[in-house]
Order: structure tokens, then C-alpha cells, then sequence
């Protein structure tokens, strides 16, 4: 009887917590659309590629001239949509395009507010500062131009005096 005393508290309290997980989406790839896709044409150039869709998630290591665009999104609450996109090349331009998944709407991504469940009451944007400080590109003296920051390119015009 003490046993059974023991357990079914136990048993609740384990019933209990197991259903207080918190989950969110997961999105993993590159974000892919039908737009997208439908500006891809026969004839581009690897470079017109990247600027429509970005850096392909996996290069082919036995086929330099296929890549490949995947998109995957584990909802929280449902299920798994998944697209994917494979480009071939003959050298530099764009042969092929070939399509996986369902590409009828755009995948809509929920925005990720914090790393957890919200608390009632809490201002999270509260905390963080009203704007950053602009940097100034720094002066690049025997170089004659200035120095990249953060991935704008380095300009090769000499600076005016």
C-alpha cells in the first residue's frame, strides 16, 4: 500500500511535466520561393545564379557543376515542409533547374521572439538599446582607399585630401 502511495503521486507529477515542453519552428536551409525560382533561366551565369538565390547549402564534392538549394521547415506544432532545388551547369552557365516539394505558396516563417516561452509582463525589447552607433570606415593610409567593414568592399579610389 506505501508502494502505491508512493507511485501515483509520482506518476502524476511525471504526467504532468511532460506535457509543459516548449517547442519552436525549426528552419534549416536556404530560404527558397516560388519567385525565386521563376527568375532562374536557362543561359545564366553562376554569378546571376548567387544573386538570385544565394550561395548554394551543398555543392556537389564529384560534380562541380550541380548545386543544390534545400529547404526544410520543422513546425513546432505540425508538420515538415520541405523544398528542394538542383541547378546543373556546363561550365558557367545554367542548364537545368529541377524542382522538389511543393512550391504553390511561399513557406511562411513565424518570427522567433527570444529563446524560450514569453513572460507575461516582460518587455524584452525593453532591454536592448534604441539604435547603434554608425561606424566610419577607417582610412586605409598607404593603400589609397579604405578599409572593408563588415562585408562592404574595399574601394581601390584613392581617398580625396
Amino acid at each position: 500500500m506505501q508502494k502505491l502511495i508512493k507511485t501515483i503521486p509520482l506518476v502524476i507529477a511525471l504526467t504532468v511535466v511532460s506535457g509543459c515542453v516548449y517547442k519552436r519552428d525549426l528552419p534549416q536551409g536556404n530560404y527558397i520561393t516560388e519567385g525565386m525560382v521563376q527568375q532562374l533561366q536557362p543561359g545564366m551565369s553562376r554569378t546571376q545564379v548567387v544573386d538570385v538565390m544565394g550561395r548554394p547549402l551543398l555543392e556537389a564534392p564529384f560534380n562541380a557543376n550541380q548545386w543544390d538549394y534545400v529547404f526544410r521547415l520543422d513546425e513546432a506544432y505540425g508538420g515538415v515542409q520541405q523544398r528542394r532545388v538542383t541547378l546543373t551547369f556546363d561550365g558557367e552557365r545554367l542548364v537545368n533547374v529541377q524542382r522538389e516539394g511543393d512550391f504553390s505558396g511561399d513557406i511562411e516563417l513565424r518570427p522567433q521572439n527570444g529563446v524560450g516561452p514569453a513572460i507575461e509582463g516582460a518587455d524584452p525589447m525593453g532591454e536592448l538599446p534604441a539604435t547603434q552607433p554608425e561606424a566610419a570606415p577607417e582610412a586605409a593610409p598607404d593603400a589609397g582607399g579604405t578599409l572593408p567593414q563588415g562585408g562592404e568592399p574595399a574601394t581601390t579610389e584613392p581617398l580625396a585630401q
